[in-house]
């Protein structure tokens, strides 16, 4: 009886172990976090919407390709988290941004372009931006930077990539993401759009929940 007992144990123990391998191995692959940069807006633009290739009180659009970036912001065991406030900013379609700190006078700005949004998550950790494709400038990769908060998540700031990119290879950020999982993570290919002309690019960010 003893024998038996002690198989069953074993049995049980292995049962349990396979099943928390397994749960482990189903976790989603949390989002790398990346470098805020030098260029968070040091003064939040009026226009603060998830609209960035339009500027409230202009009738141009922005320069550059309109590209629609949407997602869902998840935990680890794949739920969605609703809520959560998310902020883009990136550089308009010559390669600058609206900031004080990037005066580069060879390089235009563009008035029709917002540079920066906002945009909170709802019931189903959804959201959607309205910009363009990001362009590379020397030294970086095409990019978006992305930034994460509220209540419940660690929060998290990292950098959306464009599949395909040629400066991916050299981008000292990209690089610096060793594991290939996490790196594909960051990595979105982008596919024409419903709308004429745009293009479409889905980027789901996992954080990690806290009590």
């Amino acid at each position: 009886m003893d024998r038996i007992r002690r198989r069953m144990v074993g049995a049980l123990s292995s049962a349990l172990a396979w099943n928390t391998t397994a749960a482990r191995a189903a976790e989603l692959v949390r989002t790398p976090p990346q470098a805020e940069g030098p260029f968070y807006p040091l003064s939040l633009p009026l226009d603060q919407d998830n609209d960035l290739a339009t500027v409230v009180g202009r009738t141009g659009l922005a320069q550059g390709t309109i590209t629609n970036v949407v997602g869902r912001v998840l935990d680890q065991q794949g739920r969605p988290l609703s809520g959560v406030s998310i902020e883009i900013w990136q550089c308009n379609a010559f390669g600058r941004y609206h900031h004080e700190g990037d005066d580069r006078p060879n390089v235009p700005l563009d008035p029709n372009f917002q540079g920066y949004g906002q945009f909170l998550t709802g019931v189903d950790g959804g959201y959607r931006f309205r910009t363009i494709k990001p362009v590379a400038y020397p030294g970086r990769a095409p990019h978006i930077h992305f930034k994460l908060k509220g209540a419940g998540v660690k929060g998290l700031t990292t950098q959306m990539y464009l599949e395909g990119a040629p400066e991916n290879e050299s981008d000292f950020l990209l690089r610096a993401v060793r594991d290939p999982a996490l790196r594909r993570s960051i990595i979105v290919p982008l596919a024409a759009a419903p709308a004429a002309g745009e293009l479409l690019g889905n980027f789901d960010i996992v954080l990690r929940a806290v009590a």
